[in-house]
């Protein structure tokens, strides 16, 4: 078996794409969501998923970033809420930056959609 060298809740890490399209894959691991008892902590390394990776994007000349709703799925953390820390990372990181010149949210269900639309709409 050949295994990557893992990855710590927040952090990230970056791979060649192998077969796929792109040229790289950032890799990084979301927070599990427990019912809010630790919801700073959550918030902040989910964050950090973002702010971690868009650190490795410049860092390798990549101009677009594609980013799935991160510890929304299994890792059960409110849609919302994921949501907004997501769009305000970004956005507050790549203020003043222009090295890279693409971010998308990839959304997997309509809820997510018409979340991120109106996060980016406002």
């Amino acid at each position: 078996m050949n295994r990557q060298g893992g990855c710590r809740t927040g952090n990230a890490v970056i791979t060649s794409g192998g077969n796929l399209p792109a040229k790289y894959v950032i890799h990084t691991v979301g927070p599990i969501y427990n019912g809010g008892k630790n919801v700073a902590k959550e918030e902040e390394q989910l964050a950090n998923c973002y702010s971690n990776s868009l650190k490795l994007a410049l860092a390798n000349n990549i101009k677009t970033v594609a980013f799935p709703n991160i510890s929304t799925g299994v890792y059960r953390f409110p849609k919302q809420r994921a949501a907004e820390i997501a769009v305000e990372t970004v956005s507050d990181f790549l203020e003043g930056r222009a090295e890279i010149e693409e971010v998308v949210f990839i959304c997997f269900d309509d809820e997510n959609v018409d979340i991120y639309k109106g996060l980016l709409n406002s």
